[in-house]
């Protein structure tokens, strides 16, 4: 298996990446620091997650060079809008003790569903992206949680093409029309909360097949977006797991596999979704 994906502009992204969303909760840049020990070189970030100063100590205490890691992190909904979105990034580098990010992204299309000028706010971001993409200050930039609507809107007026859009993906939820749309415009997915929750990582039959062909759940979640060609950025805490997440190069799902998990019922689903108020995870929600 490829270990990077090239993007639109020929930037290479690591197929796997470590999601730093809630690592450093409690604690400090240990877990960061774990990560990059086992081999993960992409490491994904957001000013939202209140850890880049964890993430940019890290990388700076692990003598591994800056241009080896693949640095993400997002601008959040709350911060939409030309300026605040240029404030927003150099902040973001202060943090994380970096002069350029590997890759910038939108964080969500709209402060809130019922935010009516999402559209111009979305437009004026992403003219601060393209100036920092054209400066040199992020070698691409791109969405997270955009729809086709949302792409649609974004791209009346863009210079640059988003390269990433990072979407909620998992078997039991996989958005075919939003990946489907990015693939069309040349748009890399990537799939964040790529194992789900834990309500798809004990579904039966996710178990049955990781056992066919024995592996952990995780592995065989990863692995069936990866062999879709979507990248994933799953959560870990312990170096065994981070471990397994990475050792999964020699898998390989048949296609009959594949399409029974793709056409799966809706299970696992976070209730984040950037055009409805948020709703309890499923399996929060008592079945009646």
């Amino acid at each position: 298996m490829e270990q990077y994906f090239v993007l639109e502009n020929g930037v290479q992204m690591p197929r796997i990446g470590y999601g730093t969303y809630k690592c450093t909760d409690g604690s400090d840049e240990k877990i960061v620091h774990m990560a990059l020990e086992v081999g993960y070189r992409l490491l994904d970030t957001a000013a939202a997650y209140e850890n880049e100063i964890y993430v940019g100590k890290a990388i700076c205490e692990s003598n591994i060079p800056r241009e080896e890691i693949f640095l993400t992190s997002k601008v959040w909904k709350t911060e939409l809008g030309y300026e605040k979105t240029k404030k927003s990034f150099e902040e973001s580098l202060e943090r994380l003790q970096t002069d350029y990010l590997d890759l910038f992204l939108l964080h969500w299309p709209k402060p809130a569903p019922d935010t009516e000028n999402w559209k111009a706010l979305d437009k004026e971001s992403w003219k601060a992206l393209e100036e920092f993409y054209h400066q040199g200050k992020v070698r691409a930039i791109g969405v997270s949680n955009f729809l086709p609507h949302h792409l649609e809107a974004l791209l009346e007026s863009a210079d640059v093409r988003p390269m990433v859009n990072q979407l909620e993906l998992h078997a039991g939820y996989m958005q075919e029309a939003a990946v489907q749309y990015c693939r069309a415009w040349g748009i890399q997915v990537q799939a964040w909360s790529p194992l789900g929750r834990r309500r798809v990582l004990e579904e039966p039959i996710v178990l049955e097949m990781a056992g066919k062909y024995e592996v952990s759940a995780a592995q065989f979640l990863l692995r069936y977006l990866l062999q879709q060609n979507i990248g994933v950025i799953p959560k870990a805490s312990s170096m065994e797991r981070m471990r397994q997440n990475l050792d999964i190069s020699e898998l390989e799902i048949t296609e009959e596999d594949l399409y029974l998990l793709r056409c799966l019922p809706q299970i696992g689903w976070s209730g984040e979704h950037p055009d409805l108020a948020r709703v309890a995870p499923q399996e929060s929600v008592q079945k009646s």
